[in-house]
C-alpha cells in the first residue's frame, strides 16, 4: 500500500480536461493566434534557408492571391470547387461514414459531363446537351457513391478502403477514355480531352462574367445554403446526426440505418458529381486524370475544421486556397523549388489543426488535494 504522499509524488502535473462550454469567438481567437504563430515559425525557417526577407514573402504571398481582379476572381473559382467537394463529402462524415472516394466521385462526374459534350454535342441542341451535361454528371457521381455505400449497409464492409480503392479504379477509367478520345496517342504523356464545343459549357455572356467564374460561385453558394438548412433543419439531416451519434440508438428511435447510408451517400457522391461538371463544364473545359488534382482529400481537411458546418467551410476553404495560390506566387518570384512552398503552407495547416486541441480541450495543473483524491 503506498501512501497520499507517495502517490502524489507520481502524480502528472498537468491534465487534459474537455472543454464543454467555449464561446465561438474564443475559439477564433484560438485559430487566429494558431496563424500567427505558424507565420513567425515560417519567418525563422525562411531566413535560415533562404537569407530572403519574410515580410516581402508574405507581400508576395499576398499579391499571388488577391494581386489583381483575375487573381480574386480564380481564387473565388478555387475556393467554390473546394467548398462544393466539401459539401459533398460533410453529410457522410457527419454520419461517420469516411467517404474517401471523393476524388474519384469528382473524375467519374467529370468523364460523365466529358462524355455527353464529346458524344452527343455536335448532334443535339445546346439546351439539351447542356441539360445532359448536368444530368449524367450528377448521376456518375450519385453511382459512384452509392457503391461504398450499398456494401457498406448490406455486408458491412469497410467504407474507408471501399472509398479510396474506387479512387484508383476512376483515375484509371478516366485515364482509357482521355487515352481513346485523344487526339496525341502514342506519347508517353498524360493524355488532355479539350472539350471545345460550347455545347454543354456552362457559361454566361462575357459582358456579365469576365472571367468565366461567376455562374461556378454562384452554384456552389446557393448549395452552401441548401446542406446547411439541410443539415440543420430537416429531418433527413435529423437522422444523419443520429445514425452518426450511434447506430443502435438511431435503431431503436425507429431510422432506417441502411436507408440513411444509401441515400447519404447518394447525396454525397452526387455533390462531388456536380465538382466534376463545375470543372470541366464550367471552367476547364478539359478533363485529365488530374482534374480533381487532391481536392477530394482537402476537402476532408476542410469539413472537419469546420466541424461539419456548410457555413464555417467557406472560411477554411478560403484559407486553404488563398495559401496554394500565395504559395505558388512565392515559387515564381523568388525562384524557389516548390516544395518550399508546400513546407510553408504544410506547416501553417498543420498549426491550424493543432489549435483544434486547444479549442476542445484545456490543460490544467494538478493541485495536490486532487492528486489525494485520486
Amino acid at each position: 500500500m503506498t501512501s497520499a504522499k507517495e502517490r502524489s509524488t507520481h502524480e502528472k502535473p498537468f491534465h487534459i480536461v474537455k472543454r464543454t462550454d467555449l464561446p465561438v469567438w474564443k475559439s477564433w481567437l484560438i485559430r487566429i493566434a494558431a496563424v500567427v504563430a505558424s507565420l513567425i515559425i515560417c519567418a525563422v525557417i525562411i531566413i535560415l534557408l533562404t537569407d530572403d526577407n519574410p515580410i516581402q514573402l508574405y507581400a508576395t504571398m499576398i499579391q499571388g492571391a488577391v494581386g489583381s481582379p483575375r487573381r480574386v476572381w480564380a481564387l473565388l473559382q478555387g475556393v467554390a470547387i473546394l467548398l462544393c467537394i466539401s459539401l459533398a463529402v460533410t453529410p457522410a462524415f457527419k454520419m461517420r461514414f469516411w467517404n474517401i472516394g471523393a476524388e474519384g466521385q469528382v473524375l467519374i462526374g467529370g468523364l460523365g459531363a466529358t462524355a455527353v459534350m464529346l458524344l452527343l454535342g455536335h448532334s443535339l441542341p445546346a439546351p439539351v446537351v447542356l441539360l445532359l451535361v448536368i444530368v449524367v454528371s450528377i448521376l456518375c457521381g450519385a453511382i459512384w457513391g452509392v457503391i461504398p455505400a450499398i456494401f457498406k449497409a448490406f455486408w458491412n464492409t469497410n467504407e474507408t478502403l471501399f472509398t479510396l480503392m474506387m479512387n484508383y479504379i476512376a483515375i484509371q477509367l478516366v485515364s482509357y477514355f482521355t487515352y481513346i478520345w485523344s487526339s496525341n496517342k502514342g506519347n508517353n504523356v498524360i493524355n488532355t480531352i479539350n472539350v471545345d464545343n460550347h455545347a454543354g459549357w456552362l457559361e454566361l455572356p462575357p459582358s456579365i462574367d469576365r472571367y468565366g467564374y461567376l455562374l461556378n460561385i454562384l452554384i456552389v453558394a446557393v448549395l452552401t445554403v441548401l446542406m446547411y438548412f439541410y443539415l440543420n433543419n430537416s429531418k433527413q439531416g435529423y437522422e444523419i446526426a443520429v445514425v452518426g451519434e450511434s447506430i443502435n440508438t438511431a435503431k431503436y428511435a425507429g431510422i432506417n440505418v441502411k436507408k440513411v447510408i444509401i441515400r447519404t451517400m447518394l447525396i454525397s457522391g452526387a455533390l462531388c458529381g456536380v465538382a466534376g461538371m463545375l470543372l470541366v463544364s464550367g471552367t476547364d473545359h478539359t478533363i485529365t486524370p488530374n482534374t480533381a488534382a487532391g481536392r477530394g482529400f482537402t476537402a476532408i481537411v476542410v469539413s472537419w475544421l469546420a466541424k461539419f458546418n456548410p457555413l464555417f467551410m467557406v472560411l477554411t476553404s478560403l484559407l486553404l486556397v488563398f495559401m496554394e495560390k500565395g504559395a505558388l506566387e512565392i515559387s515564381t518570384v523568388f525562384g524557389l523549388n516548390s516544395s518550399f512552398s508546400d513546407i510553408i503552407t504544410g506547416i501553417i495547416i498543420f498549426f491550424i489543426i493543432g489549435s483544434e486541441f486547444f479549442i476542445n480541450y484545456s490543460i490544467k495543473r494538478t493541485h495536490a488535494k486532487e492528486a489525494q483524491t485520486k
